[in-house]
């Protein structure tokens, strides 16, 4: 196992566990599989642990797992603050002394505003008095060090990380696309800064295993046979120096153990043939209906709208499938916070299409875009999620 220092010279794995994909009976968190696999997972040297308030089930089985183990002085735990479900100041509090309930512990390693989407978000929670919340549990010794989750567009992503002194932040980076959200321009930004970044969806949840093009599957199998695919997709991120942790949802030994494999030759430059992951991209892009390049030269929108992620989420709808398409779309344009910018907050000024260097009709695709991931149902399905997110809000332990 390789390991990359945080802000502070503590040494984290390479590998992280993303323990939302536990494994599952009948619907349930299996604790004896899931104790199997985080013990193989620090026996491995995995020592970063990633949860949220948020996730069913999911605090309460590692806190369990780790009590049994006796394991819990020997590994980090990130866990995250449900931002969207904080109205008041004591929000915090209450969401907070769950989560340590949950994992039963009295302290979080790494702690995260979880899934900012815009400024705007960060500024709602800093109005609560979170700047002056997070300092007091820093000074107590209950959260260690201080982050937060990203998904939206890249000027946001720059706001945010500007505004605070964060001790590190996660966002969403694969091969597919370097410009998607924060993107490569965000991930070195945060380095520049010495800002330690944590990588979720490496894999695109498993879609760029199973779902890949099989023209792109053909020319990773010329440039090298023995690399999988998942294989792949770490390798590339863990090539580059600016990355310290890559979360992998593991629910299987066999993956735990392929993946845990990798990380002993896995160092920045690890990597000969870069040139085979353009000619993979330019297989995807094949398949794309608006063919932008994710440059954020139309940002930023009078109406916030982050135009390229609602295109990046078009183009995915049709690559990996529509219900993929609208998760993306709906965590890069906030649809699921207070003030959404999608699609549909377009008001055709015009101002951004002077602007694209492809020329992009950038009015008529945002109708596109709109028609395709809003679909009748969309709005009554938002609302449901956030009703099923806000039953949580009397702190029971049993409503993940």
């Amino acid at each position: 196992m390789q390991y990359r220092n945080d802000k502070y010279g503590n040494k984290l794995s390479i590998l992280g566990f993303g323990c939302m994909r536990f494994p599952q009976t009948l619907g349930k968190i299996d604790i004896k599989k899931t104790r199997e696999l985080v013990a193989l997972a620090i026996d491995k040297g995995i020592n970063y642990f990633d949860t949220a308030w948020l996730y069913p089930g999911i605090e309460e089985a590692l806190g369990t797992v780790l009590r049994e183990l006796g394991k819990r002085k020997e590994i980090y735990i990130a866990s995250k603050m449900p931002v969207m479900m904080c109205a008041k100041q004591k929000d915090l509090d209450k969401y907070f002394s769950v989560s340590l309930e949950r994992l039963k512990t009295e302290y979080i390693d790494y702690y995260l505003m979880h899934s900012l989407s815009d400024f705007a978000a960060w500024q709602k929670m800093r109005n609560l008095g979170a700047v002056e919340w997070i300092e007091r549990q820093k000074k107590s010794g209950a959260i260690k060090q201080i982050g937060f989750s990203f998904h939206g567009s890249r000027v946001e992503f720059l706001k945010i990380l500007n505004d605070y002194d964060w001790d590190f932040c996660l966002i969403q980076y694969n091969y597919s696309d370097e410009n998607y959200q924060a993107g490569k321009a965000g991930l070195k930004a945060a380095h520049e800064k010495g800002i330690p970044v944590i990588i979720m969806e490496p894999l695109l949840g498993g879609k760029l295993v199973n779902q890949l093009p099989k023209t792109a599957l053909e020319a990773f199998k010329r440039d090298n046979p023995s690399l999988s695919p998942a294989a792949r997709g770490f390798l590339w991120l863990w090539n580059q120096s600016e990355v310290t942790v890559v979360l992998s949802g593991m629910n299987a030994v066999s993956q735990l153990q392929e993946n845990a494999a990798l990380t002993d030759s896995a160092y920045p430059g690890c990597l000969s043939n870069l040139g085979i992951y353009q000619t993979v991209r330019d297989e995807f892009k094949k398949s794309y209906k608006i063919h932008c390049t994710g440059c954020n030269y139309c940002q930023p929108c009078p109406k916030q709208i982050n135009i390229p992620g609602c295109f990046s989420a078009y183009n995915v709808s049709y690559m990996m499938g529509l219900i993929e398409g609208i998760k993306q779309y709906v965590l890069s344009t906030g649809s699921h916070s207070p003030k959404p910018h999608g699609a549909s907050n377009c008001i055709k000024c015009g101002k951004c299409e002077p602007h694209c260097p492809q020329n992009i009709p950038i009015r008529a695709e945002l109708e596109r875009v709109k028609k395709r991931l809003e679909p009748f149902y969309f709005r009554a399905a938002i609302r449901a999620i956030k009703t099923f997110w806000f039953k949580g809000q009397s702190g029971d332990s049993d409503n993940g």
